[in-house]
């Protein structure tokens, strides 16, 4: 094999590797990371209402925490759930291992993949091999993580004051809930527009805690189930060696989607098209990884927040519109 067919292989390996690692990289940029989390009381399992301003309506939530109206899993079934992650992890380190001797090897003998490193390009080739295996192994765990969480069923314009026309939450919707007899019957509620004011606050707060990393602003701001999922991103964030930075967060168009009051606590799902800007950067450097630090774009969810009689409105749930 020539030294420039070495060099045109590695070159092709580095493009690979890189793609594989960054990823997971993307995947994570802004709060929420274009994924569906939290959780809406009774409605946690139904997606939001269709409005004006998202007609396609809302995904599903992908992770949320269990309701008392859901049944827990058994203990059988929560084992295998813990055991699944350490499996996966296992199987897929035991996997990079084997690559990894093969390019010892390959290294040692002069065969391998890259034939081994009997030139300058052997040993870029076997190094471009271990970014490799690195960036398949961290993949395949995070996938295997994912797969085994719960998954459950004009610029400056204000919100549209007026609730949508898709119905709202009464008993005509009851039998979908799953709750039982003890559970708070949901009963539609009227906002003001100081709610609406903010929910568009709380918008721009909420980015900016998580672009600042502000574990105490974020707590203030959004429940518990929240915060953990905010939190697991941000320290993921750190362990790979990025920030990621949002600003210039503007409210393009917002409006109802559904209203309610289960018990003490009132719930409100709107659906917001927002601008911002957002860009993920080197921790040491200073580099942009991924995104643009100038250009905004363009975002459209359903934000569901909570709030208990006595207290503040809280962000309970984020849903993307499709």
């Amino acid at each position: 094999m020539t030294l420039i067919s070495l060099a045109r292989r590695g070159r092709a390996v580095a493009l690979l590797a890189g793609a594989l690692i960054l990823v997971p990289l993307v995947a994570e940029a802004r709060p929420g990371g274009g994924r569906s989390f939290g959780s809406r009381g009774s409605f946690t399992r139904t997606a939001p209402p269709p409005t004006n301003t998202t007609p396609g309506g809302a995904q599903t939530f992908q992770r949320s925490a269990p309701s008392p109206s859901m049944a827990a899993p058994s203990a059988g079934a929560a084992m295998a759930q813990a055991a699944r992650p350490s499996l996966a992890r296992n199987m897929m380190m035991g996997i990079g291992a084997g690559l990894l001797g093969a390019g010892l090897f390959g290294m040692l003998s002069g065969s391998g993949f890259f034939g081994g490193l009997a030139s300058f390009a052997g040993l870029l080739g076997f190094m471009l091999q271990l970014a490799l295996i690195a960036g398949i192994v961290m993949l395949a765990i995070r996938f295997f993580r994912r797969r085994s969480e719960p998954q459950l069923a004009g610029a400056g314009a204000p919100f549209a004051r007026q609730g949508h026309d898709a119905p709202q939450p009464g008993a005509a919707r009851m039998g979908g809930f799953g709750g039982g007899a003890a559970a708070a019957q949901p009963q539609p509620i009227e906002l003001s527009g100081a709610d609406f004011d903010t929910f568009e606050r709380l918008l721009g707060e909420i980015n900016a805690a998580y672009s600042n990393e502000d574990e105490a602003g974020l707590r203030q701001r959004v429940t518990p189930e929240m915060f953990g999922y905010f939190d697991e991103d941000l320290g993921e964030n750190a362990r790979r060696g990025v920030a990621d930075r949002v600003s210039d967060v503007k409210l393009l168009q917002g409006d109802l989607s559904q209203a309610w009051r289960e018990g003490d606590t009132d719930y409100a799902t709107v659906a917001m098209r927002f601008s911002l800007i957002n860009a993920l950067y080197d921790r040491k450097s200073g580099r942009i990884v991924d995104g643009n630090a100038t250009e905004p774009q363009e975002v459209s969810e359903y934000w569901t927040f909570l709030r208990r009689r006595g207290g503040g409105w809280m962000l309970s749930g984020i849903q993307q519109a499709t």
